[in-house]
């Protein structure tokens, strides 16, 4: 199965866990996109983001990958005081892409991601690992054009896993 991973962090050694994170999928990673410096979305007072997309090939089920993910981050100590709040690491599944791109409105595992679609912080990264990546059907190119300009502008290249 092939799958979308964006994964960020806020707190701590931000470089160290997502360097973690993809330690954790070494050698099932297809393509990585560069680290992102990233402002905070829907709660902005709080520390800036490091943020990449993973488009990763493992041999597990959504829930599965789901589950490996909630692992890393209760690793990494990850409390959730509040919603959009401050988080050591976040690794959120944003899609699943191959063989087909499932869709799923299940409460544990809803695919695509239900924000996906409005949040640069993904879809930068994600169009970086993968220039002919869609979601539901539209290039991820047109889904960026469809933001505030400002929003785009605010997603830095800071470096590489």
């Amino acid at each position: 199965m092939r799958a979308v991973l964006s994964i960020g962090s806020n707190m701590a050694d931000r470089w160290t866990l997502l360097r973690g994170v993809a330690e954790e999928f070494r050698g099932e990673i297809v393509a990585a996109s560069p680290v992102y410096a990233t402002p905070p979305w829907g709660v902005t007072d709080q520390g800036e983001f490091l943020n990449a997309v993973l488009i990763v090939d493992v041999d597990s089920t959504p829930l599965e990958l789901l589950r490996r993910g909630q692992r890393l981050e209760d690793a990494a100590e990850r409390v959730r005081e509040r919603h959009w709040g401050p988080r050591t690491l976040d690794v959120d599944v944003v899609t699943v892409i191959d063989p087909a791109e499932l869709i799923s409105d299940d409460p544990v595992l809803t695919l695509p991601h239900p924000f996906a679609h409005e949040r640069a912080f993904v879809l930068v990264p994600w169009l970086a690992a993968d220039p002919s990546a869609a979601l539901r059907g539209i290039p991820v190119v047109e889904l960026i054009a469809r933001l505030d300009p400002a929003e785009v502008a605010g997603i830095v290249e800071a470096g590489r896993l």
